[in-house]
């Protein structure tokens, strides 16, 4: 049975409507408006209508929206997103069939008569009258245009379309008015034109072109005369005689275009009759719309782009004006993806992460020295399904992500070390790191009112008790000994801290600042976003200079045949180190991939370093690093916070425990080895730590050297106390919650300070 949806025809009361506003209409008419004796175009007022001289006389014609395509820096497609899928066309390019079948059906006299077919309304008139409903409309071309502009000026504004359709006298007189106006400004032939790029043929095509690719594949210059005559047919009623859910109906209305064009002498009768007996032929295009459609698993950085351009003043002073004109269309966004860079990331993704698995996984590269955003991508792909999501774990909660971001563990101790030497602390900085030791008594912060840990119940452990100091920098940082830092931060105080990650673009999730509390600036309690640790950790492989993230190049737009280039955001540099000190980071992180927790993710072909991080309880684990040209992150975790991952499959291998490591950084190593595949590594300044000496036990050196985790990464040290389950990803920590404690990984102590309500 066809199926046949609300709003195919018109209904009773709208019958009558209609009726009562035709008579009245042409009773109007004959009162006071005749059609002038010869010569110019439309109609005239006698003044006999009231209120029809107070009518402002311009009618405001809205571009016309249309398609946005967003393509990747080299110009491929990622995906075409729109308000209304509709491609502007003139006449010329658009078949003759259909030029002549439009106007056989719905208003035959159109190059006979001005803005009003005062015939056309008293025939029609008189058959309705006869019938006793209508059977038969007034409306000529050029009066639907106009009616079709009002429409495209509510935009998507339920009150202001239903304003803009209603049956009243009072909108056909204004329509009315503004048709004279428009015949004597256009003339017939762009009349035409205007109509079929503004009309609505259904199944979410506007405009003559949009629905020739629609229903058959083809353009609108290239419609054969069934095919004109189909499309025509629709116009009157897309519900009702949409072919794709009714033929039978559809089929029908399109023979009576042939039959009326073969009346009016269109085409021949043996033309119209060899129409009439073919299948409707369709080809049907799906709608092609949204970030949804992305190619290359870019549907999360297409819906970033969109939020971009949201949420920048550079669009526009206010939301409401940013989203007319992204609504309008006719955008052409050229991005900073590199197909490259974000084929690489998503294939391993893809490898490693699996889109079923209970974890999730998302990855960011981006450019040092410029802030370009070259790949974004994570293993549960963009939708609404199951083992699909709509939020962007990469990005902050305003630009479509977690409202909280993601623990982030001992990747946040490259920004406290930055600090540290930044304040003059050398880089062979030993301090006595025990196993285990309480928080600090009071850290110094920036308001000059310490952090006090209360009855010195928040404590700190390492992840083996093997780890004891004394240990250098260099040492600690390959180890990621938590006591070390902890040591570090007390000595350095909070505030040249939070005044580093406030140059390096470091916020939380949800756009707050970092928190003024041990295990924030230690231990990475602090949930941040991929994107956000990727740029920060750019500026290392920048020597200090940090860049804002940027992810559009150029934008042009075109409307109503004028070509146009918009402003876009450009990336901000800063100093946020001295090169000395961003030298020294990369020589310490370096140590890192070379020999620390993070040797599973070395790259063994260019200069490369990076951190480990996994939090407490597992739930989540980190790898960012960078070479000279790229920097990448790499969250894997649940984004509820719920699942713990111990004894867990992720991408088809079980693992006894996550750590950074272990199945962040394989991702990071594949995705940084593909996306560099081919191009200049580049290197970092060489510069050299000083050696600690200190004195050693000879069986815990052996011990040390036989432990595989520990040499090899295998037991990323903790960082945070436990947190509980967030409920969902726009769950964000409420301040009244302390978090002071650090929860080792592998022992699962979890001695965490913190208080929760």
């Amino acid at each position: 049975m066809a199926n046949k949806r609300s709003g195919g025809g018109l209904s009773s009361v709208q019958q009558a409507a209609k009726f009562l506003g035709v008579s009245v209409l042409a009773g109007a008419i004959a009162a006071g408006i005749a059609l002038p004796a010869a010569g110019a175009l439309g109609l005239a007022a006698k003044g006999s209508v009231e209120g029809f001289d107070e009518i402002p006389a311009n009618l405001k014609r809205p571009p016309l929206s249309q398609r946005t395509t967003i393509l990747d820096n080299q110009g491929g497609r990622i995906a075409t997103v729109y308000s209304r899928d509709r491609t502007v066309v003139e006449l010329k390019d658009i078949s003759p069939y259909m030029q002549q079948a439009i106007v056989a059906i719905e208003d035959s006299r159109f190059y006979k008569h001005g803005a009003v077919d005062l015939k056309g309304v008293l025939r029609a008139l008189n058959r309705n009258a006869q019938s006793g409903e209508v059977s038969q409309g007034a409306s000529t071309l050029t009066q639907q245009y106009v009616k079709n502009v009002f429409v495209e000026e509510a935009g998507d504004d339920p009150t202001l379309v239903a304003q803009a359709t209603q049956q009243t006298l009072g909108r056909k007189i204004k329509e009315l008015k503004h048709a004279i106006q428009v015949e004597e400004e256009l003339g017939k032939k762009k009349i035409l034109e205007n109509y079929l790029n503004i009309t609505f043929f259904g199944q979410q095509a506007y405009g003559v072109e949009a629905a020739a690719r629609r229903y058959f594949s083809t353009s609108a210059k290239d419609l054969k005369l069934e095919q004109a005559a189909l499309l025509a047919g629709v116009v009157q009623s897309p519900t009702r005689y949409d072919p794709v859910n009714d033929e039978q109906e559809a089929t029908q209305r399109r023979n009576v275009v042939l039959q009326r064009m073969a009346d009016l002498g269109n085409v021949s009768q043996a033309e119209a009759d060899a129409a009439k007996e073919k299948p409707l032929g369709l080809k049907v295009s799906k709608p092609n719309n949204g970030c949804i459609t992305a190619v290359k698993g870019a549907a999360f950085f297409c819906d970033y782009v969109r939020e971009v351009f949201l949420t920048d003043p550079v669009f526009g002073k206010t939301k409401k004006a940013r989203a007319k004109v992204w609504n309008q269309g006719g955008l052409t966004i050229r991005t900073t993806l590199d197909p490259q860079s974000q084929e690489s990331v998503q294939a391993s993704l893809k490898t490693h992460v699996y889109k079923k698995d209970k974890v999730a996984a998302a990855s960011t590269l981006v450019e040092p020295g410029s802030g370009k955003v070259l790949a974004m991508g994570q293993s549960k792909p963009y939708g609404y399904g199951k083992n699909e999501t709509e939020y962007n774990y990469s990005v902050d909660a305003k630009m479509g992500g977690s409202n909280f971001g993601f623990p982030t563990g001992s990747t946040f101790k490259p920004f406290l070390a930055a600090a540290a030497l930044e304040e003059g602390k050398p880089a062979n900085q030993v301090y006595p790191a025990p196993f285990e030791m309480p928080y600090p008594a009071s850290v110094q912060t920036c308001s000059g009112k310490p952090w006090v840990n209360q009855g010195g119940k928040a404590k700190v452990e390492n992840e083996d008790e093997s780890e004891v100091g004394p240990y250098g920098l260099q040492e600690a940082m390959a180890k990621s000994v938590n006591t070390y830092f902890v040591q570090m931060l007390e000595d350095t105080g909070m505030c040249p801290v939070v005044k580093m990650t406030d140059k390096l673009g470091v916020v939380q999730g949800n756009g707050t600042k970092v928190p003024e509390v041990p295990s924030s600036l230690t231990l990475g309690s602090t949930g941040l976003s991929p994107l956000t640790m990727a740029s920060a950790y750019a500026a290392f492989a920048n020597r200090g200079t940090y860049c804002t993230p940027v992810a559009i190049e150029s934008i042009s737009q075109q409307l109503g045949g004028e070509k146009k280039s918009l402003k876009v955001p450009k990336s901000s540099c800063s100093r946020a180190m001295s090169e000395s000190t961003a030298d020294m980071i990369n020589a310490l992180l370096s140590g890192v991939v070379d020999s620390g927790t993070g040797q599973q993710a070395g790259l063994t072909d260019r200069d490369n370093a990076g951190k480990t991080g996994t939090t407490d309880f597992r739930k989540n684990a980190w790898f960012v690093g960078y070479t000279p040209k790229l920097s990448g992150a790499v969250w894997v975790g649940s984004a509820t916070q719920k699942v713990k991952m111990v004894n867990i499959t992720i991408g088809g291998e079980w693992h006894e425990k996550v750590f950074g490591g272990a199945v962040p950084g394989p991702i990071w190593k594949d995705a940084m080895a593909g996306a560099l595949s081919g191009k200049d590594s580049g290197s970092f300044n060489p510069v050299r730590i000083p050696e600690v000496e200190r004195p050693r036990d000879e069986d815990r050196d052996d011990e040390d050297n036989g432990d595989e985790d520990n040499r090899n990464g295998g037991n990323d040290n903790g960082d945070i106390g436990d947190i509980p389950d967030l409920p969902d990803p726009s769950f964000s920590i409420p301040e009244e919650w302390t978090i002071g404690g650090n929860g080792n990984n592998g022992g699962g102590n979890g001695n965490g300070g913190g208080t929760f309500p």
